[in-house]
């Protein structure tokens, strides 16, 4: 294997990249189902995962643009659907991305037609603070319950997969 393989295989290991909605599993379910290009994963304490693929981004975005709300990748009007949405329930959208244990997170919470969690952002280099990483606020408003010594990102598992495809693949 070339040098230059081996680097980009390390690479690969060392970064992390989640860019999904999470909300209640039976009702992100309902939500989606008209929706082909919606793939769902189940992670743990009654929520699913739907990571924004590149099919999904087109088929919700209005056009208005991305990177509404400080997320770097959120479909221009996808508020209005996660508003939408979030009369069944809290919903979450959530951005994390690492790279050698350095990055940053956003995370907003939809809940009754409205921003109930207003996005979060925690850059490159800043300390959580003691409420949690943005994330793990997002999902203690989804009600993820952990156990001593875990945070919410723990308790559901989204250190399983590096990649947001890699929920559905």
């Amino acid at each position: 294997m070339r040098q230059d393989e081996i680097f980009n295989q390390e690479a690969v290991k060392m970064s992390y990249d989640l860019r999904a909605v999470i909300a209640d599993e039976e009702m992100l379910c309902a939500a989606t189902r008209d929706l082909p290009a919606a793939r769902l994963a189940s992670i743990g304490q009654g929520l699913s995962l739907m990571p924004m693929t590149d099919e999904l981004f087109e088929a919700v975005t209005d056009g208005s643009g991305d990177g509404t709300w400080g997320f770097r990748r959120f479909p221009g009007g996808f508020e209005k659907v996660l508003a939408g949405w979030s009369a069944g329930g809290p919903v979450a959208y959530v951005e994390a991305e690492y790279f050698g244990g350095v990055g940053e997170q956003r995370a907003a919470v939809w809940d009754a037609g409205t921003i109930a969690l207003a996005p979060l952002h925690e850059d490159e280099g800043e300390p959580f603070p003691p409420a949690g990483s943005p994330v793990s606020q997002a999902l203690r408003r989804l009600g993820v319950v952990t156990r001593a010594g875990e945070d919410e990102f723990s308790a559901v598992g989204l250190d399983r997969h590096r990649h947001s495809g890699a929920w559905v693949s």
